[in-house]
Order: C-alpha cells, then sequence, then structure tokens
C-alpha cells in the first residue's frame, strides 16, 4: 500500500524485515521442537535460538540470494543457516516452505488484528458518544432522497454505531480464525514432521494447528477475513455517504472538519468539500476488489497451487493497512464533524409541515373516515402546501375541521419511543 494511506504502526506489520523474523520464529520454534523430541541436539538448538541476539539475516542478502535460488523461502534458509554456522544444517529440518509461511503469515495477521480490532472499537465508540449527543436533535428523515417524517439526528447515528459494533465482532471472528498455523509437511501427511512437533511449535508461538491442511492452510480463512474488512468497509463507507449528502450546499445540515489552513480548492477558495467522506468511498471500493480475490483463492488445485500466492502479497497487507486507515478516517468525521442543527430545524419545515401526513391520516382514519377517502384528502392538501408553499396545517384545518390539530402537528411524538433506543446504544458504549 502507498504511503499516503499507511499508518506507521500497521505498516511496520507489513515489512519485508518483519515478514522474515516472523519466519525465523517459525524456524526457531521448530528446531527447538525437534530438540525436545531428542532428535536435534539441544546445543545445536541453543546455538539457532542465539542468532537473535546476532543479526541472522538481512533482507538485502535474502534478496540477493534468491536471485540465485528463485524461491524466497529457500533463500531465508540459506543466509540463515549460513550465518549460524554447523548448528545451522537443523534449521528447516523435516519443513516444507509453506510450512513456514502460512503459519508466519498467521503472526503477521494476529499482528495486524491487535491494530485493527481496537481500531474498530474505536470508531464504534466515537459514533456512540455523538449519538448520545444528539439525541433530541430533531432532522427530517429521508427515504428515496426525500424527506418522510421526523426523526433525530443521534438516532441516525445510533444506526451506524449498531453496524460498526456488528463489524468489531465480525472482524473480530474473522482474525481469531487466521490464529493457525500448520507444520504437516508437503501433502499435510506429517510424513516427514510429526503432529507432536506441530503442537510444540503452535504451542510455542500463540497459534492453533489446522484440522486438516495440505501443503497450506484452507484460503477460506482468509477469504472470511477479507470478507469481513471489506464489509466493515461498507459501513464506513454508508456512513461517509451520509456525511457526503448531509454536506452538500442544499442541505448543509453537518460538515466535515475543516482544519486552519486547509485549502478546499486550488482555484475556489470558498469551497469546503467532503474529502475525508470521499477518501473512504473511494478506498471502501478498493477492499471490496480485494474481498472478491480472495473468494478467488480459496479454490486451489489439489493439494496446492501458487495462483493464491501472489495475490496474496498484495491483497492482506492492503487490505488490513486500508481498514485502520479508513477506521481512523471515520473516527475523526465522527468526532470532529460540525452538526448545524439551526439547518436541521429550517429543513424540518422546507415542505410547510407536509411531513405530518401519516400522524394527520391515522387521525383521520381514527375519526371513522374510510382509509382511501382520508388519504385522497391528506395527500391532496400536503401537496398543495409543498408545492404553492401553503401551510400544511392551514390546509388541513380547512378540509378536517374535526381534526385536533395540535395533536397532529406535535413534533414530541414522533420521540415518544425513542428512549427505548438509546437505552441499547447506552448499554453497547461499555462492551
Amino acid at each position: 500500500m502507498i504511503a499516503r494511506y499507511t499508518r506507521p504502526e500497521i505498516g511496520a506489520v507489513w515489512t519485508a524485515e518483519r515478514r522474515m523474523q516472523r519466519w525465523l520464529e517459525v524456524e526457531l520454534a521448530a528446531t527447538e521442537a525437534w530438540a525436545a523430541e531428542g532428535v536435534v541436539p539441544p546445543d545445536a538448538a541453543s546455538e539457532c535460538r542465539a542468532v537473535h541476539d546476532r543479526a541472522a539475516f538481512t533482507v538485502e542478502a535474502v534478496n540477493e540470494r534468491e536471485q540465485t535460488t528463485g524461491h524466497d523461502v529457500a533463500a531465508f534458509v540459506d543466509v540463515v543457516s549460513s550465518s549460524i554456522g554447523d548448528a545451522g544444517r537443523w534449521i528447516h529440518y523435516g519443513l516444507t516452505s509453506s510450512d513456514v509461511l502460512d503459519t508466519a503469515l498467521a503472526l503477521q495477521l494476529r499482528d495486524a488484528g491487535e491494530i485493527v480490532v481496537p481500531g474498530a472499537r474505536a470508531y464504534r465508540d466515537a459514533l456512540i458518544e455523538r449519538a448520545l449527543e444528539h439525541r433530541e436533535t430533531m432532522t427530517v428523515g429521508r427515504t428515496h432522497g426525500v424527506h418522510a417524517e421526523p426523526t433525530t439526528f443521534g438516532l441516525r447515528l445510533a444506526g451506524f454505531a449498531f453496524e460498526a459494533e456488528r463489524n468489531l465482532r465480525r472482524l473480530e471472528r474473522a482474525f481469531e480464525g487466521m490464529r493457525v498455523g500448520k507444520l504437516s509437511g508437503a501433502v499435510g501427511t506429517y510424513a516427514s514432521v510429526p503432529p507432536r512437533i506441530e503442537e510444540r511449535v503452535m504451542d510455542a508461538l500463540g497459534l492453533r494447528a489446522e484440522d486438516v491442511s495440505t501443503q497450506v492452510v484452507p484460503r477460506d480463512r482468509h477469504a472470511e477475513l477479507v470478507g469481513a474488512i471489506a464489509l466493515a468497509g461498507a459501513g464506513l463507507e454508508r456512513f461517509a455517504t451520509e456525511v457526503r449528502n448531509l454536506q452538500r450546499t442544499e442541505v448543509r445540515e453537518v460538515e466535515e472538519p475543516f482544519g486552519a489552513g486547509q485549502k478546499g480548492s486550488s482555484a475556489m477558495p470558498h469551497k469546503r468539500n467532503p474529502i475525508l467522506a470521499e477518501r473512504i468511498t473511494g478506498l471502501a471500493r478498493v477492499l471490496r476488489g480485494y474481498a472478491q480475490t480472495g473468494y478467488e483463492n480459496v479454490a486451489l488445485w489439489h493439494e496446492r497451487d501458487i495462483s493464491h500466492s501472489g495475490a496474496e502479497r498484495v491483497v492482506l497487507p492492503d487490505s488490513t493497512i486500508l481498514i485502520d486507515y479508513m477506521q481512523h478516517l471515520g473516527g475523526r468525521l465522527a468526532s470532529g464533524m460540525t452538526v448545524h442543527t439551526e439547518r436541521m430545524r429550517a429543513n424540518l419545515e422546507l415542505t410547510y409541515g407536509a411531513l405530518y401526513s401519516q400522524r394527520a391520516l391515522t387521525a383521520l382514519v381514527e375519526s371513522g373516515m374510510e382509509r382511501d377517502v382520508a388519504y385522497r384528502i391528506v395527500q391532496e392538501a400536503a401537496q398543495t402546501a409543498w408545492d404553492q408553499g401553503t401551510s400544511f396545517r392551514e390546509l388541513l384545518a380547512q378540509k378536517a375541521p374535526e381534526l385536533d390539530l395540535d395533536a397532529v402537528f406535535d413534533p414530541g411524538a414522533y420521540l415518544e419511543h425513542v428512549p427505548a433506543i438509546f437505552e441499547r446504544l447506552e448499554a453497547l458504549r461499555d462492551t
């Protein structure tokens, strides 16, 4: 992923140095497991472990060796073995490359999850706080982009917060599902490395052993992860799209944070554009493409091929880096957005009261009027009010003088049951 969208902590997870360091951890854990089983001399295992105290490899040396081997893990093993000396012959004993690659990848994804999951929680919490702040801020609800009935801005944000909660839990499950490795040999039969070695290594690394592996860990696990990431990105995009719509000049109920000295346009100084929300929207599209790649990687040939390998070197680092960045942007957007409550109140009046139409309809039905007759009366009055800029209440008073208009046009009626929803939201806050 390009530096523009890479935050330092998660970027460090995916460096070549970190990747090879994780390879080394797997190799050393395997050597020590063999020593515990009496195959590798204990002194040799200790000598291999001592590479942690000196430079066992450099990325440059491994890359240079790969020019000859044409195989990255083989090049790595050559460099590490040479740096250790005679005891280095026990490095990679009994293993196949994917034993190292897939197990080390699980460690990197565990590292990434320890960044992404707290980021998902922080984004959710930012939405919760703003939702509670605006629990009684009246605004117009929109369906099909058209004014519907009054709601509260806090209730709208509560919906985004609960969606963020669901995505948080999906990410937790998906990252947990990736805490598996394998040391079962070339086709998963343990022919060159017995199950007890795998068990020792996984215990040492804090992973679980895959139930049935071929030469690789099955890729449905990885597909589930990139799918969960893409879905979390879609949730962020939904929130971002709401902000973009509400920041339109004609609406202007919400605005992104705009810093001192910031420029919205190189040509038009008046511009304040929703660039954070638009960035989230664009990057969410990238994540959905990565999810598709993850699904394509599931169906490998027989015990494996490497059609997944090159794609994963892009998709897995990039998707975790992007969702970390997008969650950060989403949190900034939620916490820092300006909410124009006076504009929300003004927009409630754009239809001249017509958005109370359902309450008028219900009141007429309750008075004994046939529903379709009542509907036509209310519809005609509402459309006239909207089209001609006339008070819907006054028109309704003429057409249905028997109605208690104070009750019909009571905005508090729309908020009567909202507190029950916010009780659920407050319960979510501490989870």
